[in-house]
């Protein structure tokens, strides 16, 4: 996996997967250890065990053979341990089997060349399909050599129910790894969760987020410090607010008297020269501009000013979007309204300005609003306004939400241009209100605005 795919997984999986990882390594060695320690003791237990029994039957052996050889097969018959062991004696007169048939050429290759007096060769097969510990001893008065196999299907079971534990012991360790890795992920994450989710909200216009006060030592600063400059930042933001708001309204006077002498010029429009006539109309057109420019100033100040929801009450979204788009100006786009009310808690006066702006930018940018629609989905309703311009580049579908942004129409000077805050008032007044705004394209051409707010229940 690459680095870059790394980085885009998350936090918390990759906690995870450390934590399972790092488990199960250390699992794997402990679980190799344990097998390679007990693998090795039984065996060894084993091996002594069949050395101890292989010396004493030796010794049996090589006194029936001074005495007499005729009751050799009887005494090897008598020493045999089971069904699967095997006796082969090896005498100057040729081999001596009892037990399992197994011949002296199924024996491992150098077997007998590596015994040595009072030292015992040793080696481990499988003998007609069950495994064996083969012992060979030299018989010193005989000039022969004493082989004896034990068969090793208990040994077997042991080590496969041993390595059955130590797998299932490991994946287990593993899965419990990664669970306890969410777990603490989770937990060490919870703080940085709610960092997120206040600067999210601060971003959206509220203010007044703030983190709450942690116990830990190291989580403390942080949030102190974060809550320190929230509140420097909510107080620039309201003195900016507050001075945008007092220049709006010293401008409103002068502005109201430039545009009652503009308007009475306009009533004697005829009796003026031409160059004064287009003059005239320059004026009135920035005037107005102007006027739009210091109303929306007002709208943005109240927007940034602190909503404490004592304005909100259930709104019906349906209802509120017959009625605006019956007292809108521009042509009658298609409604596609539900007949069941679609509630929302809200300020309807905002919710008027929303609806009021995207039609107003659909009119201006747009070619016109040709659908508004509203319905509900998954505890959101959802508003939109389609239009049927050239949409909106994808590069600049978050910047137009922007205050003073026009998009590709930053260049535009003339009367039906807009201020390039109508947009940004749609964002504010809906993050207000806990929503979601953006743009989309529209299936067939143009721009589609969506707004999303909670659902309320009545």
């Amino acid at each position: 996996m690459s680095a870059a795919s790394v980085s885009r997984l998350s936090l918390r999986f990759r906690v995870s997967a450390a934590f399972g990882l790092g488990l199960l390594v250390v699992v794997s060695v402990l679980s190799a250890a344990t097998w390679h320690l007990a693998t090795d003791y039984l065996l060894n237990q084993r091996q002594q065990s069949a050395d101890r029994h292989a010396r004493i039957n030796a010794r049996l052996v090589e006194n029936e053979v001074r005495d007499r050889t005729d009751g050799l097969g009887e005494l090897l018959s008598g020493l045999t341990s089971g069904p699967n062991s095997t006796i082969l004696v090896s005498l100057p007169g040729g081999w001596h089997t009892a037990g399992r048939p197994i011949g002296p050429a199924d024996l491992p290759p150098g077997l007998l060349s590596r015994t040595r007096p009072g030292a015992p060769a040793h080696d481990r097969f499988t003998a007609d399909g069950v495994p064996v510990l083969v012992v060979a001893q030299q018989l010193a008065k005989s000039k022969g050599y004493y082989v004896e196999l034990h068969p090793l299907l208990g040994l077997e079971r042991t080590f496969r129910k041993l390595r059955m534990i130590l797998v299932a012991g490991t994946v287990t360790c593993g899965l419990f790894g990664v669970v306890l890795g969410a777990w603490a992920a989770r937990r060490a994450l919870r703080p940085l969760a709610a960092f997120t989710e206040t600067a999210a909200r601060i971003a959206r216009g509220d203010m007044r987020a703030r983190l709450p006060e942690q116990a830990g030592p190291d989580l403390a600063p942080l949030a102190a410090t974060f809550n320190a400059t929230a509140d420097a930042l909510e107080r620039r933001v309201r003195r900016d607010a507050r001075f945008a708001a007092d220049v709006s309204h010293e401008l409103r006077s002068p502005l109201t008297t430039m545009t009652t002498v503009a308007e009475v010029l306009e009533r004697r429009r005829d009796a003026m020269p031409a160059p004064a006539q287009k003059a005239l109309q320059l004026l009135l057109a920035e005037l107005h501009r102007f006027r739009g420019m210091v109303l929306d100033l007002l709208e943005i100040s109240a927007v940034d000013q602190a909503d404490n929801g004592e304005e909100r009450e259930l709104v019906d979204l349906g209802s509120l979007v017959r009625s605006g788009v019956a007292s809108s100006p521009a042509p009658r786009p298609a409604l596609e309204l539900p007949s069941e009310p679609l509630l929302v808690a809200a300020d309807r006066r905002r919710l008027d300005r929303v609806l009021a702006n995207l039609l107003d930018n659909a009119a201006r940018y747009g070619g016109g609003a040709v659908r508004v629609a509203a319905h509900a989905c998954h505890g959101v309703v959802r508003l939109e306004v389609d239009d049927a311009g050239d949409g909106v580049p994808a590069e600049l579908r978050e910047r137009i939400f922007e205050r003073f942004s026009r998009g590709v129409h930053a260049g535009r000077r003339d009367p039906g241009s807009g201020t390039g805050l109508g947009l940004a008032i749609v964002a504010d007044h809906v993050y207000r209100h806990e929503g979601r705004v953006w743009a989309e394209g529209r299936p067939g051409g143009g721009a589609r605005f969506v707004v999303e707010l909670p659902q309320a229940h009545g």
